[in-house]
């Protein structure tokens, strides 16, 4: 399967390391299937701590394939400016879609589940699910 036909994933921190860090995890834990397009957009413009309209759209639109994308976050006001892109109608590709789940393990859960050339309703079940998981 090519990467043409994979769902993408970003992923929005408000801190560029953790955004990164995360994409670099998820995409290593995912295994050797095909490459799901993930991008990190962490932090401001100035490289400071926040969230970035400009840095998310760029995201987005850096791993559109057609399939959708869909976006997760970490904290309160990243769910509010991507909720604000969305709301604009042409800030992000179609098929954008905001994901509520907890931002690692629903990172890791929707680029392996994307890995298998699932459609953007079972990537999202797949990262929301990642709520029941239990630690001990």
């Amino acid at each position: 399967m090519s990467d043409e036909q994979l769902v993408g994933i970003v992923l929005v921190s408000h801190s560029a390391e953790v955004a990164a860090s995360v994409a670099e995890l998820a995409k290593g834990l995912a295994g050797g299937g095909p490459v799901v397009p993930v991008a990190p957009a962490g932090g401001n413009e100035g490289g400071g701590l926040g969230t970035s309209s400009e840095l998310i759209a760029a995201a987005a639109a850096s791993v559109d394939r057609g399939a959708g994308v869909a976006v997760l976050t970490d904290l309160g006001s990243a769910v509010l400016t991507v909720k604000a892109l969305l709301a604009e109608g042409d800030e992000l590709p179609e098929r954008t879609r905001l994901v509520d789940a907890p931002f690692v393990e629903g990172a890791v859960a929707a680029v392996v589940t994307a890995s298998t050339g699932a459609d953007l309703a079972a990537v999202e079940a797949a990262a929301t699910e990642a709520y029941t998981y239990r630690k001990v």
